[in-house]
């Protein structure tokens, strides 16, 4: 990612917490929890295999920050980044499936699933799609609001 969206970047990311924490100097980064939700102080003890750990851990972070964890999953991640790249980046659909290995056969539409959810948040009111009196919305590439850098 360039600069203005590195806080975009999860490589960036880790490596600055690594860094800034200074928690973990050696030995694997997510590791096995222990009993009591503790990590596993044994750095060769790397997290279990399967996503179910994870999860547990993600649903466990959104209830600290008062999130109801229950519309969540792993798939979150990829819904996420899929909406990303389509609301905020612009990309097609067939260039955000090729990127992501998916199939460009559109015959089940998978890929409208990632992008619209009953959980997402609106862009714009309902009862604005058809105002006539109301400008154009105009949202910019960069920020993503309306805004003068358009």
């Amino acid at each position: 990612f360039p600069a203005h969206e590195a806080h975009l970047c999860p490589v960036r990311a880790l490596s600055d917490w690594t860094r800034s924490s200074g928690l973990i100097g050696e030995g694997f980064i997510f590791r096995r929890m222990a009993s009591g939700d503790r990590i596993n102080t044994n750095p060769e003890r790397a997290m279990a295999s399967s996503s179910e750990q994870f999860l547990e851990i993600f649903r466990n972070n959104l209830i600290d920050i008062g999130i109801d964890p229950a519309p969540y999953g792993t798939h979150s991640f990829r819904r996420g980044g899929c909406q990303y790249l389509y609301s905020t980046r612009r990309w097609g659909l067939r260039k955000i499936c090729e990127w992501g290995g998916w199939s460009t056969e559109f015959s089940n539409m998978t890929i409208v699933k990632y992008l619209i959810s009953w959980n997402d948040d609106p862009s714009e009111a309902r009862e604005d799609f058809f105002d006539h009196e109301r400008a154009p919305v105009l949202r910019c590439f960069s920020c993503g609001r309306s805004c003068r850098c358009i």
